[in-house]
């Protein structure tokens, strides 16, 4: 029975995207489990990637909080260290190959939303300026301060980190105006710090996007990878550009499958597997 319903729900997704115009590519953190990337999903898959926060009794949400900028920098700039070096180190997944080949081919073409801070669909060759980064990105730094409303590349900087100690190593990145620690331009909790501008843009270009192809009368599939309901910013986004411009919503996710309509098209299987599906033999 549930064979069935699933391979009913593919066959469906793949006439919409026959009969799509253009393509939103929609994506929370399961869109990197496939690459290799942790599952930070509860309190326990986040201390089996990082037990030195276990060791501490810090959760997620506590951890990613500017405040250890101010308080602590050195295990600040261990747990995003560490997480800029693993970024920088993973391969994307046959599945961003896939969309961006999907998206290409369409007049209407493709954009992507996504609250990852990871950079991988910028390394699987995705148009910079096709990509909204809700969150931000640990490839860009800012002043903690801050002192100014600059946002710089991280690029060319290197953090050496004692994972004993779980502390990263001087000399920590500095403010390259006022020589003040930096810090990631991400979205963490509790963030009044935040440089936003670069969002803003990426946001802009969006909205333009959509305007088109709404002026365009195209036909809009959103593809949803791997967005939970913990933080369900790119959930909710799907379903409101879906509601707005009409689109049909192919949400893949082997937990939080649920869509909230019939209209909607639901994959209850992973990120990879549930992309190669849906896209096997339309390309």
């Amino acid at each position: 029975m549930f064979e069935r319903k699933l391979n009913n729900e593919i066959q469906k997704a793949k006439e919409v995207l026959q009969n799509a115009d253009a393509i939103l590519i929609t994506a929370g953190a399961g869109m990197g489990v496939d690459s290799g990337l942790p599952d930070f999903r509860g309190v326990e898959g986040f201390w089996r990637a990082y037990p030195i926060a276990k060791k501490l009794g810090l959760r997620f949400e506590e951890l990613a909080n500017p405040r250890w900028f101010r308080e602590n920098p050195k295990l600040a700039w261990a747990f995003y260290g560490h997480r800029l070096n693993l970024y920088r180190k993973t391969k994307p997944h046959e599945g961003f190959y896939l969309l961006k080949k999907l998206g290409e081919r369409k007049k209407g073409g493709y954009f992507v939303f996504t609250s990852n801070v990871d950079g991988q669909f910028q390394k699987a060759g995705f148009d910079e300026k096709r990509i909204v980064e809700i969150h931000g990105s640990i490839h860009h730094l800012q002043c903690t301060v801050p002192c100014m409303d600059d946002i710089w590349s991280a690029d060319g900087i290197e953090i050496d980190i004692d994972m004993e100690k779980f502390e990263a190593k001087e000399p920590l990145p500095l403010c390259r105006h006022c020589k003040e620690i930096a810090r990631p331009n991400i979205l963490m909790f509790g963030d009044w710090e935040w440089i936003s501008h670069r969002t803003a843009g990426q946001e802009f270009l969006f909205e333009r996007w959509l305007e088109k192809i709404d002026d365009m009368g195209y036909n809009l599939a959103i593809i949803e990878i791997g967005a939970g309901k913990a933080v369900p910013t790119v959930r909710m986004l799907s379903e409101r550009v879906a509601d707005n411009f009409y689109g049909t919503l192919i949400r893949i996710n082997p937990r939080d499958y649920d869509v909230p309509s019939s209209r909607h098209i639901s994959i209850p299987l992973g990120g990879l597997e549930g992309i190669k599906k849906i896209i096997e033999g339309i390309l």
